[in-house]
């Protein structure tokens, strides 16, 4: 009976080893999972994603959403009533008159928190990536950025540096901080958050060269667990000549700290 147990335990870690295996940027093969998908094309999607082609690494920036707004609609019930089950856990009474409208206050805030689910990169770059002859370096930096710690659910804030070398073509300089929204609203981790906005960045525009710098305050250090209110974190990317030219990295840092 224990073997068996044993055995059944092993085979559950396996299914959860090969699930998470097929995760990609904090997505499932970057595209949202459809339950009507059949089992011969989860097969073959896992294959694909396996051994993806340059073709579809240099596309990944075109991803799919994975939340719509009708998503919102159909899910908020659900997300309310998830919110009325933490109230009671937390042994208060969600119908005393000033929690009565909170799940869904709280619904409607997790939803906004997160609607970087709803967006594609695409949307945004498509009409502002401009052919211009200019191969110095461009910086939009302290640019402002809110996110969710994938871990405990609660908020990340700070400032985002980001600067590119262009290769013959340049991007509207909002987008940039565009960008940042659609990444930062998900539930994230600093490292990983960085480094989407750069490859984001280069998939989209193949400049010669990408760096971002992220300073952020984590609301997991300071309300809870260690409590050191005055920490950051700061976290980078290099790609290109950023990470290859150590007087291009220099520079760029440089400029971003002045």
């Amino acid at each position: 009976m224990e073997r068996s147990k044993q055995s059944q335990y092993s085979q559950n870690e396996k299914k959860d080893a090969g699930a998470s295996e097929n995760v990609l940027n904090g997505l499932f093969d970057g595209m949202m999972k459809k339950p009507s998908r059949t089992l011969a094309s989860s097969q073959a999607l896992a294959g694909e994603s396996a051994s993806p082609t340059p073709a579809a690494v240099v596309e990944s920036w075109r991803e799919d959403r994975t939340r719509s707004l009708e998503d919102n609609e159909m899910c908020l019930p659900d997300l309310a009533a998830a919110y009325t089950s933490i109230l009671r856990g937390l042994g208060e009474d969600p119908q005393r008159q000033g929690l009565l409208k909170t799940p869904w206050r709280a619904a409607t805030a997790m939803q906004f928190f997160t609607k970087g689910y709803q967006e594609k990169i695409i949307d945004v770059l498509n009409d502002a990536i401009f052919d211009e002859d200019h191969d110095e370096m461009v910086i939009v930096k302290d640019i402002d950025m809110f996110s969710m710690c994938e871990h405990h659910l609660v908020p990340i804030f700070g400032r985002v540096h980001i600067g590119y070398l262009p290769n013959k073509r340049v991007l509207g300089l909002s987008k940039l901080a565009r960008i940042v929204e659609i990444y930062s609203r998900r539930l994230q981790v600093q490292e990983r958050l960085t480094k989407q906005i750069a490859v984001a960045i280069t998939e989209a525009l193949q400049p010669a060269g990408v760096g971002v710098v992220i300073e952020a305050t984590h609301m997991c250090m300071v309300m809870r667990g260690v409590q050191k209110m005055n920490s950051k974190t700061v976290t980078s990317t290099m790609l290109g000549v950023f990470r290859e030219d150590p007087k291009s990295r220099d520079e760029f840092l440089t400029l971003i700290r002045s």
